[in-house]
């Protein structure tokens, strides 16, 4: 066989080979391997004779017939080509993975072959949209077309901007705000104090600055917010309340007596930091903001023209309720209450040891200045924690006060320390006493504890009972309304049960204050109150 003629079948397709004892695969990814088999294929005396007969038929001009056989592994049998491995000696091929043959990892770098591990170990790139915005996300363009249109719409023909009076409407219709943020936000824009909003700053303020794709919530948050604080101050809140009395139609009989505007003001103020601001530091952050419902209270309030029925916060019964009570104790009229104005309270039903707690600050640090008393806003806090022990703020402020020892469980010895001092009362006023294992054993029942050898504060807010536990143990009055199941309340409760204990007790309360200031038969000490005094606040 001339070496012409073989050199022209050096690089034959390995597949012509129809070797069965040797993988495919193996000899097209191994090229040194399928050479050496090749070299001695050709050496084969069968092959010589395979390959001149080939080349003779392709000078004559002959179809290649055994050529064309031997592309089709089908059409061809086991002994259509010699094979390289004598009959019965064929050695196993090794057990292969998913990758192929153990011979093809040698070859992994080869440029021209594409490994399937290579291709596994390289990670896919995936575009992950942008889910942080620093000043929140962005609105949707179809969401800020629109506004565009009606701000052009607003300031058409206000070339020079829009004043105060006129920018209510924007604050109202096209902010979607209570109509009393309207001065509030017109400040807020309104930095260098013009007078007047060009719609260039409206848009920056409230497009560029986000506004428009925030919620309600936030947006107030933002626009009461002083711009180096993380937190809502007492403060912050009385823009808002100021407009808010000078239009609302409820309480315009209180432009005549600007003093108790300013005190309708602080005492809604306090009302919303009690309930809202529950870590009580001052602070009002926006996460307490968004749990709460001042947002909703708001809302009603600006649609609601008889103030009164807007329970929360706003009513302004509900003001004249805590602020004559405190004119009562208050005897010289010099915005303090002492120990022994507060133990007159409630036609003296508080003990004197759950006085002398409050007096310590225990359940809340005084804003009070002075040494010893309590000025309107602690009072605000006291009352509102004693005439609804419902609430979670009232369950917690008590429950500071029972636990002496400050270790977060209340323990039959604390409550005795207490109740001790009901049942001297209740002898002194000929009432039957009831001893203290006895109720003991009801406070077990009513509260239900993990522990029956203590109480704790989470044990206490899972309880509908737990305010008539604290009045068992310190307020004698209330305690025997319970036990006597004064049918008056309970009628009272189920004639609208989604009223609070303070709803319906300010509602008492106003009634009762309304007949003595009409000059009626006046209850207790606080005829001579309304009597010595020409200061008497309504």
């Amino acid at each position: 066989m001339d070496v012409e003629e073989t050199e022209e079948f050096v690089s034959l397709d390995t597949d012509l080979l129809q070797l069965q004892e040797v993988s495919p695969f193996a000899l097209k990814s191994s090229h040194c391997v399928v050479e050496e088999l090749f070299t001695q294929w050709l050496s084969l005396p069968d092959t010589c004779r395979l390959v001149k007969s080939l080349l003779a038929d392709a000078k004559a001009g002959a179809a290649l017939s055994a050529l064309e056989n031997s592309t089709s592994s089908n059409s061809l049998s086991s002994n259509s080509l010699p094979s390289l491995f004598p009959a019965g000696s064929t050695p196993p091929l090794s057990p292969r993975s998913s990758s192929g043959s153990p011979r093809t990892t040698k070859q992994r770098n080869s440029p021209s072959l594409g490994s399937p591990l290579k291709l596994v170990s390289e990670p896919v790139r995936e575009v992950i949209p942008q889910f942080y915005f620093k000043n929140g996300r962005p609105p949707p363009n179809e969401m800020k077309e629109h506004f565009l249109y009606q701000i052009e719409s607003r300031f058409y023909g206000h070339v020079n901007g829009l004043q105060l009076h006129e920018f209510k409407s924007v604050a109202k219709e096209l902010c979607k705000l209570p109509s009393f943020f309207s001065t509030a936000l017109f400040r807020k824009i309104d930095v260098n104090f013009t007078g007047t909003i060009t719609r260039d700053q409206f848009i920056d303020y409230w497009i560029r600055g986000n506004m428009l794709a925030m919620d309600l919530t936030t947006q107030i948050y933002t626009i009461l917010k002083q711009p180096y604080r993380t937190y809502l101050a007492q403060d912050d809140f009385k823009p808002v309340l100021r407009e808010l009395l000078s239009t609302h139609p409820g309480l315009e009989f209180l432009q005549s007596t600007p003093e108790f505007q300013e005190r309708y003001a602080e005492t809604v103020i306090h009302r919303i930091f009690y309930y809202m601001n529950r870590s009580g530091n001052g602070r009002l952050t926006l996460r307490e903001l968004k749990r709460g419902n001042l947002i909703d209270a708001m809302l009603h309030v600006d649609e609601e023209e008889d103030i009164n029925k807007v329970l929360r916060y706003f009513s302004y019964e509900h003001f004249y309720v805590i602020y004559c009570k405190f004119w009562e104790l208050d005897t010289d009229h010099d915005f303090f209450i002492d120990r022994e104005n507060l133990i007159k309270y409630g036609n003296h039903s508080l003990t004197y040891r759950i006085v002398d707690r409050i007096f310590s600050q225990v359940p809340r640090k005084f804003t009070s200045k002075v040494e010893g008393k309590m000025n309107y806003e602690d009072f605000v806090y006291f009352i509102l924690a004693e005439e609804d022990k419902s609430s979670e703020p009232s369950l917690e402020y008590w429950f500071k006060c029972i636990d002496l020892d400050g270790n977060g469980v209340l323990t039959p010895n604390e409550m005795q320390f207490f109740y001790e001092e009901q049942l001297h009362r209740m002898e002194c006023m000929a009432q039957e006493p009831v001893l203290f294992e006895d109720i003991l054993c009801q406070i077990v029942d009513m509260i239900g504890p993990e522990n029956e050898g203590y109480i704790t504060l989470r044990d206490v807010k899972g309880s509908k009972l737990s305010g008539n536990v604290y009045n068992i143990l310190f307020n004698l009055n209330k305690f025997i309304a319970f036990e006597t199941r004064d049918p008056f309340l309970i009628r009272q409760e189920r004639e609208d049960p989604n009223l609070t204990e303070w709803d319906r007790f300010a509602h008492r309360e106003y009634i009762r204050l309304s007949m003595e200031e009409d000059g009626e038969d006046m209850s207790n000490a606080s005829g001579d109150v309304w009597e010595e005094s020409l200061e008497a606040p309504f």
